[in-house]
């Protein structure tokens, strides 16, 4: 792989998570609003943008049926993945809600031994293990800490996208084409969630709009940046470039929001990231 390949895909990836540490202040910043609807604004953007990605490069709308299952779990999961997040961005530290969303690759790590059958190695259950104890010091369980729940609820959104992920991939080594599967969750994402927009919705001004489109531009920017980077270069070589995430929305947080994450989330950062790290590092000695 070139050298200069691999520079863009490493800028391409920290665009991406650069783009997703903002939507997740912008989802914070449109107030007090339900997290369905502000999921709404971000999916309905997204599926515009796939769209058009779609009619440009003329592909098929059509989905052959051994696709069908994988796609169908991959909008369920990941329509839950982002009402969890969403939910948790709201309540907790951006920075701490997060952390706990990147969990998704170790979830994925346990869901393709599940659904997969592929074999777990010592080196990723301990990495594993390590991120799970990270997520113990982000979380903080006692019956003293209010911030409990959402923390609960920010750790069922990475498992919701980690299982989802692990249906990219399936179909993904089945050529199902990256437009297609994000418009097709975008607009199952939207739908789901019509009929409480119709029903429960709150009255916006015209800012809450304006920062939850530019929620769904920053959404869309992450996932076009981040399916670059994956041109340029392997996921083996790059993805740890990824968690530069939590560095953007902590300074985001501090800066906004006046947010300052106490030493056990530092902990935790620390010990989710180290296990990224050492993921990272047997991936690419294994060439994976």
């Amino acid at each position: 792989m070139k050298e200069e390949n691999y520079m863009k895909g490493m800028l391409m990836i920290i665009a991406s998570a650069f783009c997703f540490a903002c939507m997740n202040v912008c989802v914070r910043l449109a107030g007090d609003l339900p997290s369905v609807q502000k999921s709404f604004f971000r999916n309905i953007v997204a599926a515009v943008f796939a769209g058009i990605v779609i009619y440009r490069k003329h592909l098929c709308l059509r989905v052959e049926k051994q696709n069908l299952v994988p796609l169908a779990m991959r909008c369920i999961f990941g329509t839950m993945g982002i009402l969890c997040n969403f939910y948790a961005i709201d309540h907790l530290l951006v920075a701490d809600a997060s952390i706990l969303n990147k969990l998704s690759p170790f979830f994925a790590i346990i869901f393709s031994f599940l659904l997969l059958k592929e074999r777990i190695t010592p080196v990723q259950a301990g990495c594993v293990a390590l991120a799970f104890i990270g997520c113990i010091f982000i979380v903080k369980p006692g019956f003293q800490n209010t911030a409990l729940f959402p923390a609960l609820i920010g750790v069922c959104g990475g498992m919701g996208a980690g299982i989802a992920y692990t249906m990219v991939r399936i179909l993904g080594t089945r050529g199902v084409k990256g437009p297609l599967i994000v418009f097709y969750f975008s607009v199952f994402s939207s739908i789901v969630v019509l009929p409480w927009i119709i029903l429960e919705h709150e009255p916006m001004t015209l800012r809450q709009l304006g920062i939850l489109l530019l929620a769904g531009l920053c959404a869309a920017g992450g996932q076009f940046t981040i399916t670059a980077a994956y041109t340029y270069a392997p996921a083996r070589k790059i993805s740890i470039f990824d968690y530069s995430q939590i560095i953007f929305a902590t300074m985001l947080g501090f800066v906004l929001f006046g947010e300052i994450p106490d030493v056990f989330s530092f902990a935790g950062y620390t010990l989710i990231i180290l296990a990224s790290l050492c993921m990272f590092i047997y991936n690419r000695r294994q060439g994976a």
